[in-house]
């Protein structure tokens, strides 16, 4: 396996397997390729063989450089339980705590709970929002009516 910062000909490998590794959800939207473009320095790809096993998209925040934030993240169903994920936080933390990050944030939502488990066993916290639904602080409208997400960070 290899990783590698992100590059511009990644989009439309990624975007084309983006519904599928989400079991069909319409996830392709949530990923347009400025952020590929702008952030190929704090995004990674993972390949084994030339396959795309895993990527994450995030950067650093312009209003606060101490601040970086995980966009987006993908694991192709072939290589789950491989700790593909756990490999692109991690490479994504020490680049982002090389250049002054303290603090990295990031959004789920609330009926994703694999992906509520997995921020939580990576050390992320969950902030207070203005409801709890089963025990999970949920924004309400934070990306839109009827667009409730989870809030994360962590410290580095």
């Amino acid at each position: 396996m290899k990783i590698r910062n992100i590059k511009d000909e990644d989009f439309l490998r990624i975007s084309t397997n983006l519904n599928t590794w989400w079991g069909g959800r319409e996830m392709v939207d949530m990923l347009p390729r400025l952020f590929i473009h702008h952030f190929k320095g704090t995004s990674f790809i993972i390949e084994n063989n030339g396959e795309t096993i895993g990527f994450v998209v995030g950067f650093i925040s312009p209003y606060n450089p101490k601040q970086a934030y995980i966009h987006f993240v993908g694991v192709n169903p072939k290589a789950r339980k491989e700790n593909i994920g756990r490999t692109l936080y991690e490479h994504f933390f020490e680049t982002v705590k090389e250049k002054g990050c303290t603090v990295v944030s990031c959004v789920t939502s609330p009926v994703n709970t694999t992906s509520i488990n997995f921020h939580t066993r990576m050390g992320f916290t969950m902030t207070d929002g203005d409801m709890v639904i089963d025990g999970i602080p949920i924004h309400q409208n934070y990306d839109g009516i009827g667009q409730d997400r989870v809030i994360f960070k962590k410290s580095l």
